[in-house]
């Protein structure tokens, strides 16, 4: 499971700095009347291009060293 969020953790960090975003149309603060009513204002557009991720699994087998411990005798 440690292993999952790890690579969870990577590709969401690749995916959000693999990004490029150019805004279209500046946005703009409402204009309030307090007491009256306002105009609602407008969210600026925005157009993001993300990279292209592909993810896939591989079984890989590994050679693992066979080691040999020796303990030091008491005196």
């Amino acid at each position: 499971m440690n292993k999952i969020s790890i690579v969870a953790v990577a590709a969401t960090a690749l995916s959000l700095t693999a990004c490029e975003a150019s805004v279209k149309e500046e946005g703009e603060m409402p204009s309030m009347d307090v007491e009256v009513s306002g105009d609602a204002g407008s969210l600026p557009e925005i157009d993001v291009e993300t990279a292209d991720i592909e993810v896939g699994t591989e079984e890989v087998t590994v050679d693992v060293p066979d080691v040999d411990v020796k303990m030091p005798s008491e005196q």
